[in-house]
C-alpha cells in the first residue's frame, strides 16, 4: 500500500513539476505506462484504462498533453501507428535507445541502450546524430 501511495505521489510531483494539473486522467495514463513497462499504443493505453471511465478522446487528447511537456516520447516505428512511453533520465529519447518491433503482433519492447553496437555509436560520429534505432523480428509468442 505505502508503494503505491510514493509512486501516486511522485505521479503527482511529476506533473506539477512539469507545470500541468495533476488530474485522475493524467494519473491513469501515467500509471498504465509504468505498469506497461514498454511503449504503448493510444489504443492500447484506452483500452487499459476504459475500467475508469476514461474515453479515447480523453485518453488521446492527455497523451498529447504529456508528450508536449515533455514527460512521454511518441515514436511511429515504420508501421503508421503512435506509440509512448515515459521519459525518465535514464529512459528518455534524448539519449537514443533501440526498440524491437514484432512484425506478427505488433508489440514493442525496449532494448537496452548497450544493446546498440559500438561500431555503429563510433560511426554515427561521421553521419550525423541517431535519433532511432529499431529492430524487427518475431517476439516469442510469435515465433513458436
Amino acid at each position: 500500500m505505502a508503494s503505491k501511495v510514493t509512486a501516486l505521489a511522485e505521479i503527482q510531483k511529476l506533473l506539477r513539476d512539469s507545470g500541468l494539473r495533476s488530474t485522475s486522467a493524467r494519473i491513469a495514463v501515467l500509471q498504465q505506462l509504468r505498469k506497461a513497462g514498454r511503449p504503448q499504443s493510444h489504443a492500447e493505453v484506452a483500452t487499459a484504462v476504459a475500467a475508469l471511465g476514461l474515453d479515447k478522446a480523453t485518453v488521446f487528447r492527455n497523451l498529447n498533453d504529456l508528450t508536449e511537456a515533455g514527460l512521454l516520447s511518441r515514436s511511429e516505428l515504420g508501421d503508421h501507428v503512435w506509440r509512448f512511453e515515459i521519459r525518465t533520465e535514464k529512459h528518455s529519447h534524448g539519449a537514443a535507445h533501440p526498440h524491437f518491433l514484432c512484425i506478427d503482433c505488433g508489440s514493442v519492447t525496449c532494448l537496452p541502450g548497450s544493446a546498440i553496437p559500438l561500431a555503429l555509436k563510433s560511426s554515427a560520429e561521421s553521419i550525423g546524430e541517431i535519433t532511432e534505432i529499431l529492430v524487427r523480428g518475431h517476439c516469442h509468442n510469435c515465433a513458436g
